[in-house]
C-alpha cells in the first residue's frame, strides 16, 4: 500500500454550518448548496465534510465516543487495488469493517481500522484523477 494519504473526511454534526465556516477560512468548493458532501481541494488532497453519523456507518464503526469523527482514504487506480490494499491491511493485522464493494457514490472501496481503531477507506473513485505521484484532482 503506498504511503500517502487522499481524502481526510471530517465528519461534521451540521454539513452547511461547516462549509460556510470553511469557506469563511477563504476555502473553495465546487459542491452545489445543500449537497450531501462539500469537498475541498487541499493541495495535492482531498478535505471532505460529511454527516458524521453517516461517517461512521460507511467506516462500519460505532460512534461510542472513541471515534474521532475523522476518517483517512487512500485513493488507487483500480478496483483490483482496492482489494490488493485490504487483503494486504488484514495481512497486516488490521480489522476489516467494511469489505470493499460498490459504493452509492459510484466507486469502489472498503474500510479497516488500525489497532487504534482509527478508520482508514481504500478507494477507487472513477469520477476524480489520480495522478502517478497519488494525488487528487477534483473534476
Amino acid at each position: 500500500m503506498d504511503q500517502r494519504v487522499s481524502v481526510i473526511t471530517l465528519g461534521v454534526d451540521d454539513l452547511e454550518y461547516s462549509r460556510r465556516f470553511y469557506e469563511a477560512l477563504g476555502w473553495q468548493t465546487k459542491a452545489e448548496a445543500g449537497a450531501e458532501v462539500a469537498f475541498f481541494q487541499a493541495g495535492a488532497l482531498i478535505v471532505a465534510l460529511w454527516d458524521r453519523t453517516k461517517l461512521a456507518d460507511d467506516s462500519g464503526v460505532d460512534d461510542d465516543g472513541r471515534f474521532g469523527g475523522v476518517t483517512l482514504s487512500v485513493n488507487v487506480a483500480s478496483r483490483e487495488e482496492v482489494e490488493e490494499a485490504i487483503v494486504h491491511a488484514e495481512a497486516a493485522g488490521a480489522a476489516i469493517t467494511r469489505r470493499p464493494a460498490e459504493t452509492f457514490w459510484g466507486g469502489y472501496s472498503g474500510y479497516f481500522v488500525d489497532p487504534d481503531g482509527h478508520p482508514w477507506e481504500i478507494a477507487y473513485n472513477p469520477h476524480w484523477t489520480l495522478q502517478d505521484d497519488g494525488s487528487i484532482t477534483l473534476p
